[in-house]
This record gives structure tokens, sequence and C-alpha cells, in this order.
């Protein structure tokens, strides 16, 4: 059963678990007066007034909230106000509890700080948090001050402990979706390879029927029709039947040839749809013409990395949720729109991924549009002609 489970889920629900666990103490310390005869004994931990148990059901509540799709979504403002108010309830159990047990809270705190702050910061909130327990240690429990503060940096150590264990978790997410990225890149790429290798077999097949055949049958035509006038009798019937019958041989060679070539372009729809498998943060609507045929293998690969650089930038970026593509042709050209409900931007800056993307576009006769506002999401179109103004295919000749 655990091995079905992810890493993030496993950190979010052994937080929870400690989350329940440290209520059992508090909850016993809470009904025992009730039911029990304590004569001159001491409780070790006092009954908790209700503001305690507040802080406590905010914790289990925002941790829930926060650790909730933990890797698979985009940070904002409301998770940091999150964050804070989930470590002011930790402070809170301690203070209206008078124990320890709300540096326990801190410790599965800890465990978030490193998927939403800088690892510089989290460190710093993690001390921090930990140190403001020291006023609970000898004020409420009446540790000496290096006690107390040796105290407050024991519970530190521990969740430095929890904070390395997530942000290692962090780190192999981060690993496994660059891995997935380049994976659905691979494919894409591999997939285009094997359009691009079909098209050249099947290119250079038909040259060689043109060159070779067709060449060779036009000049057994033509030898058959001076033979045919230079014969008499039954032999002239015979050469007119093989002159006959090469000229047809040559008109299927023709055919052949031409079939050949109308088969030679690239499906670009094969090589797009593994761009849009086990994206994570972000549903990929496709819409693809089909089939979507590129005569060009280096057009065709433009268009596979604009169609990469917009997806990319709404994962890392955009904030997207959904992203849709577009893809049709005319037989001319290939108008591909990519377009995210992210958040947009009023004054773009493009980088270098942009600006490459456009160069390469400039460079196949293409052109690329941006639009895009804040709160409006983020929209590409690319415009590029199917096919190059010169074509290098098969050479000229009689069989043509």
């Amino acid at each position: 059963m655990l091995s079905r489970l992810s890493h993030t889920r496993l950190l979010r629900y052994a937080g929870l678990f400690t989350w329940a666990m440290v209520g059992l103490p508090l909850l016993y310390s809470w009904i025992r007066p009730m039911y029990g005869q304590l004569g001159d004994e001491e409780l070790i931990l006092p009954p908790m007034p209700w503001q305690g148990w507040v802080a406590y059901f905010v914790f289990g509540l925002s941790y829930t909230w926060l650790t909730r799709g933990l890797g698979h979504r985009n940070r904002s403002v409301g998770d940091y106000m999150l964050l804070l108010l989930l470590t002011m309830a930790a402070l809170g159990v301690s203070y209206f509890n008078g124990s320890g047990l709300g540096s326990v809270l801190l410790m599965v705190a800890a465990c978030v700080l490193p998927w939403l702050l800088p690892l510089q910061l989290g460190a710093a909130w993690l001390v921090i948090s930990q140190l403001a327990t020291v006023p609970v240690f000898a004020l409420w429990l009446n540790f000496p001050l290096l006690d107390a503060l040796m105290q407050s940096l024991l519970y530190a150590g521990f969740s430095g402990f929890v904070f390395i264990t997530s942000l290692v978790a962090l780190q192999q997410s981060e690993a496994r979706e660059e891995q997935r990225r380049l994976n659905a890149e691979l494919r894409s790429t591999r997939a285009l390879l094997a359009e691009s290798a079909r098209v050249n077999e099947r290119t250079r097949i038909s040259r060689e029927l043109h060159d070779l055949l067709g060449h060779h049958l036009t000049a057994l035509s033509l030898n058959l029709e001076v033979a045919g006038h230079l014969s008499e009798g039954r032999v002239k019937e015979h050469v007119q039947q093989a002159h006959t019958l090469a000229r047809l041989l040559l008109t299927d060679v023709r055919e052949a040839v031409s079939q050949l070539r109308e088969g030679g372009a690239i499906d670009l729809g094969v090589a797009l749809r593994p761009l849009a498998e086990n994206v994570p943060k972000l549903d990929i609507h496709m819409d693809i013409q089909q089939p979507l045929t590129v005569e060009d293998p280096e057009r065709a690969h433009v268009l596979l990395r604009c169609a990469q650089e917009a997806i990319t930038n709404a994962v890392r970026h955009a904030g997207a949720h959904n992203l849709w593509l577009s893809a049709h042709g005319d037989g001319s050209q290939v108008v591909m729109q990519v377009r995210d409900d992210g958040d947009g931007s009023d004054d773009l800056v493009p980088g270098n991924g942009l600006q490459g993307l456009r160069e390469r576009l400039h460079q196949c006769g293409g052109r690329l549009e941006i639009a895009t506002g804040r709160g409006e999401g983020f929209q590409l179109t690319v415009t590029l002609p199917a096919a190059s103004n010169v074509d290098p295919g098969i050479p000229e000749g009689v069989a043509a």
C-alpha cells in the first residue's frame, strides 16, 4: 500500500498523524479531572483552555490545506499567510498549555518550509520559531534560562532533521518533474525523427526509381522505337509489343514516384501529442488537425520547439491550470496557437526562450505573435509556411 503513495503524500499523512498524537495528551489532561480523584497529585499537563484548543485545530486545518497537492501547485500569497498562521497556532498551543507540545507541532510545520520558502529563509524561520518557545520552558515549566534555551535548540535540531528530509523530498520531486519533461521531449523528438526518417527513405526511393529505372526505361523505349522502324514482319510486331510494355512500365514508375513524393510529409501531430502526457499542475487540451503534415523536417522541429517552450513557461511561470493547444494547416501554412489561463502580465519582457523561437521562425519565413495581459493568461500564435520556397527534391529528368 505504501508503494502506491508518493513521498509528498507520505509526508502529509505523517504530519497529520503526529498532529493527532499531540492531541492525545491534551485531551487526557482535559478529561482526567472529570473522572479521576487526584487528591494531592498534580497533573503533568494542566488542562488547556479553549483558546489553546482553537489554536490546535487551526494548526490541523492549516496544515491540511497547505499540504494539499504538495509540489503540484503554484505558491500564492495565501500560502505564505497560512504558513504564518500555522506557526502562530503551534506557538499558541505551547503558550496556552504551558508545555513543549507546541514545539512538536513546529517540527511538523518544518516539513512545509522547504516547499514554500528558500533554503536560507526556511532555516531561519525554523530556528526563530523554536526559540520563541523559550519563555514557555522558562516561565511555565520553571526551567533555568540556559536550560530553556537548550531545550528549544534541541527541538530545533529535531525540526532541522524534518526540514532536511522534506528538502530531499522536494529535490526528488523537482528531479522527477525534470525527468518527466525531458522524457516527454525525447518521445516527441523521437517521433519527429521517425517521421523524418520515413520521409527521407521515401524520398530516397523515389529518387532511385526516378534516376535509375526512369532513365533506363526511357532509353529502352527509344531504342525499341528505333528497332520498330528498322524491323519487318513478325519481328516488328514483337518489337512494337515490347515498346508498348516499356511505355506502360515507364508510366507505372512515374505513378510510383509521384505517390512516394505525395506521402513524403511529416505528421506533426504524432510529435506534439507526447508533450501533453502526465504534466503536473497543468491540464493540456489539444486540438490538432488529422493529419497535420509538414514537408520540411526543420520546420516541423521549429513548431515542436514552440509547443515545448509554451508548455514549459505555463508550468514554471504562468501559474496556469489549463492550457489549450491547437494546430491546423491548409497545405500552404501551419497555424499553431497555445493559450493558458495563467496570471498574464501587462509588461512582458521576452526571455531567451521566446527570443530564440522568434529567430527560428524568422529564418523559416514564419512569425510569432504574443498576446497577454494581467489576469488574461498568455497566448502564442505561430504562423509558419508548411514548405520552403525552394524544393530540393527529385532531380529533373526524362521521367519526371
